[in-house]
């Protein structure tokens, strides 16, 4: 099975976007695929597929509460299938999320009192729910979306997959990441007491400046890890994802322009970003195989 999280220290950087693309791709290569959203932020992979209209409702069943045993229903009942793309699903974000860190601690807590002598960690509690509810056997490729920035999110993602993908922007906040890049996955492995491995570094909306190009030279020459795609700027394709809650596929595809469809003119530049996310998904799907 193919599992990975897309994880940046900086936000606003691509990395839902590309989860959201690579999860389209990997599907539509005939792959039934999950993509679990820990961002708390409105702007969260949920949004772009339509799944979150539960976000705000304080009452309603979600994925924290199931992460620490309070379920208000089965844990079947979260993941949904309409998403507008064969093969994909989601287990959506909802604002709980963004006191999962507390909320953890405190369930923690109740339990080691109730059970002394058992051990409940925290970020071991996405892959036992994940491991009860036999997802692994269910789904082809996970993909988990946590928020940019460390905490039980970011634990629980890589605990489950072992794997990350880490998107950059070579330019601003995103090139103040590029130093920390191999003290990021350290932490990450001295934290989980696991071995983490990296898919890559994907540099995205890619531009031809002096300094951008400096910075890509760098990471390539200078930090341990493949750099497997490159995607240059493409701010109308990208906004047009969250203006019309589709995928960079459906956007071209359906010719989306201010969410409508039809209105589109396609420029050959973005078939070939389509291209590029088809030999991004492809290839990592190669190293799944191996």
């Amino acid at each position: 099975m193919l599992a990975y999280t897309t994880y940046s220290e900086a936000g606003g950087v691509g990395k839902t976007t590309t989860a959201a693309n690579l999860a389209h791709a990997h599907a539509q290569n005939g792959l039934k695929t999950l993509v679990i959203d820990l961002d708390p932020q409105e702007a969260s992979i949920s949004y772009i597929f339509g799944v979150d209209d539960d976000r705000d409702d304080g009452a309603a069943d979600n994925l924290v509460r199931h992460m620490v045993g309070r379920g208000k229903g089965p844990f079947a009942d979260l993941i949904r299938e309409d998403t507008g793309v064969e093969n994909l699903d989601v287990i959506p974000a909802h604002n709980m999320l963004s006191s999962l860190d507390t909320t953890m601690r405190r369930a923690k807590e109740t339990e080691e009192q109730m059970n002394p002598d058992a051990e409940w960690v925290e970020e071991e509690q996405l892959y036992q729910l994940l491991g009860r509810n036999g997802i692994h056997e269910q789904y082809d490729a996970i993909i988990c979306d946590p928020q940019a920035s460390e905490g039980q999110g970011l634990y629980n993602a890589v605990m489950v997959t072992q794997t990350v993908l880490i998107p950059v922007e070579l330019s601003g906040k995103g090139s103040l990441s590029i130093d920390g890049l191999e003290q990021l996955v350290d932490g990450l492995e001295d934290n989980l007491d696991i071995e983490v491995g990296v898919l890559g570094i994907v540099p995205v909306a890619f531009g031809d400046t002096t300094g951008q190009q400096q910075h890509l030279a760098t990471l390539e020459e200078d930090i341990d890890y493949e750099v497997p795609a490159v995607f240059r700027k493409r701010e109308s394709l990208m906004q047009e994802m969250w203006d019309a809650r589709a995928t960079a596929y459906q956007v071209v595809e359906e010719a989306y322009k201010d969410g409508e469809k039809g209105v589109r003119r396609v420029p050959d530049r973005e078939h070939a970003t389509l291209e590029k996310y088809d030999d991004l998904a492809a290839e990592i799907e190669a190293v799944f195989d191996a």
